[in-house]
């Protein structure tokens, strides 16, 4: 059975530039991430690129990952940056040392993290601590990364530690969850607490940009205190970062069609808070300052379906259903452009809504890495508005955004049924669509399907030709990306 689909490319209603940076990453010291997910040390017979997996860097690079959060998440809230550079460094106790009793070596810390993003060809988004430390103490720490070679004491302490220049960070993010694991504290609290950091950052290295903790999910009276506190301060603002996970729906890797369906339904929601929160933003007539950064979103299911069992903390298989919660979200932020400057998927390697799952030698990729994959030429193009006839039905609906680089168009489509094919056919308004075009399916068979080290490519992407002249079909649950 198929579902007639007509979509609407509308070419002269431009949406806005789509910031590379919506399709940002997030690697947090927790689990499984960092250490034997990432990093590997300099050492080991894995091949590596100054410790870090060689495989994922190139994996990275084949997407344009344009910008790495770093070191958390809550664990950025208990992080001094002194215990990771130098030589004989600190065991310390991590956030999360009492899920899963480990210690963190502080193998990696500034500098190595800048390898890692050096090597990958991406930008660093650093979570500072606002917690637990003074604001000097985060300033010193943008002194030691940012400070011209030879002006600092702590320039000069950077360079005897290996990098003369200074570091590229031009994102840093003031606390982090401080609603709940950064402090529990109110949104009037924290707006103080960020009016008191923020001056002496913004003063001390005026062109960072610097992210205020934005609300959980949908909690808008986090929103409007942050905003209501803030707008009639100095406004050292440039982001509002902004949390969402959408939880889960039934088991992970053997759910029904119904939990299918509603756990699309919990991705959808995503449109909702990034509309409220903006309203609310431009309500206080802080447009210009608090454009939204997700910088954790993804889906949180029960740990210990991935390879380690339950060994690493979160650890989760990926389906071809975390693969569409991924396509539905970035074509959301597509659709939203305007309003986003940037988001981190979290998180990277052995976790929540992972890209790859790594152990030993052995190291995939998810479903969801293909989607960025299959996305990655939105990044930097312009968004045009799209429209799709017969799409009230969520659960027979399809999720839809496209943009114009260099003159071409890239369209990405998700069928969000798991009952019945689509049927699409396209047309368009302002230019004529050319005959034929090179696109992309990620679709197995199975819902459910994942790939495991036994079986890496269970899930794999596959490329063709297609004539857009005609209608074509989308098989259900499946993702396709079109260029032309």
């Amino acid at each position: 059975m198929k579902n007639a689909k007509k979509i609407y490319l509308i070419y002269p209603q431009k949406k806005g530039t789509i910031a590379p940076e919506i399709y940002g990453h997030f690697t947090e010291h927790i689990g499984g991430v960092m250490y034997d997910g990432i990093w590997v040390g300099k050492n080991s017979p894995i091949p590596n690129i100054k410790g870090f997996r060689k495989d994922i860097i190139e994996k990275l690079r084949a997407i344009k990952a344009p910008v790495i959060r770093w070191p958390g998440g809550c664990y950025a809230e208990v992080y001094d940056w002194r215990d990771g550079i130098g030589e004989d460094r600190p065991t310390r106790i991590n956030w999360w040392t009492r899920d899963d009793g480990r210690y963190e070596p502080n193998e990696v810390g500034t500098h190595e993290f800048m390898d890692f993003c050096e090597a990958v060809g991406a930008e660093a988004y650093f979570a500072a601590n606002l917690t637990g430390v003074t604001p000097l103490h985060v300033r010193n720490w943008m002194d030691y990364c940012l400070s011209p070679r030879g002006t600092t004491t702590l320039a000069k302490e950077r360079e005897a530690n290996g990098h003369a220049e200074p570091f590229n960070i031009p994102y840093w993010g003031v606390g982090n969850e401080n609603w709940g694991g950064g402090g529990n504290m109110t949104p009037e609290y924290y707006a103080m607490e960020f009016r008191r950091f923020s001056t002496i950052m913004e003063y001390a290295f005026p062109k960072t940009e610097l992210y205020a903790c934005g609300s959980n999910s949908d909690n808008y009276d986090w929103t409007d205190g942050l905003m209501r506190m803030t707008k009639n301060s100095e406004r050292h603002m440039n982001g509002f970062a902004m949390h969402y996970y959408c939880g889960s729906s039934g088991d992970v890797t053997a759910f029904t069609g119904e939990e299918w369906t509603e756990q699309l339904k919990k991705a959808a929601y995503m449109e909702n808070i990034v509309l409220r929160n903006w309203h609310i933003i431009c309500g206080h007539a802080m447009e210009n300052h608090a454009k939204l950064v997700i910088d954790e979103w993804g889906c949180w299911h029960p740990e210990g379906s991935g390879p380690s069992k339950g060994k690493n903390l979160f650890e989760q298989q990926s389906t071809m259903r975390d693969a569409m919660v991924s396509a539905l979200t970035l074509n959301i932020f597509n659709n939203h452009c305007d309003k986003i400057r940037m988001a981190n998927a979290a998180q990277l390697v052995n976790n929540l809504h992972t890209l790859f799952l790594a152990h030993g030698e052995h190291c995939i990729t998810t479903p969801t890495y293909h989607v960025f994959d299959m996305y990655k030429e939105h990044q930097g193009a312009e968004a045009i508005e799209t429209a799709v006839t017969a799409n009230s039905d969520f659960a027979s609906s399809i999720t839809v955004s496209a943009s114009v680089k260099d003159g071409k168009t890239l369209l990405t489509v998700g069928n969000l049924s798991c009952t019945e094919d689509a049927e699409i056919s396209l047309e368009s308004l302002g230019t004529t669509l050319p005959q034929r075009a090179n696109a992309t399916l990620l679709y197995n068979e199975d819902m459910h399907a994942h790939n495991t080290f036994e079986n890496p490519d269970n899930v794999a992407p596959k490329n063709m030709e297609i004539d857009i002249s005609k209608p074509f079909v989308l098989p259900k649950t499946a993702i396709i990306s079109v260029s032309f």
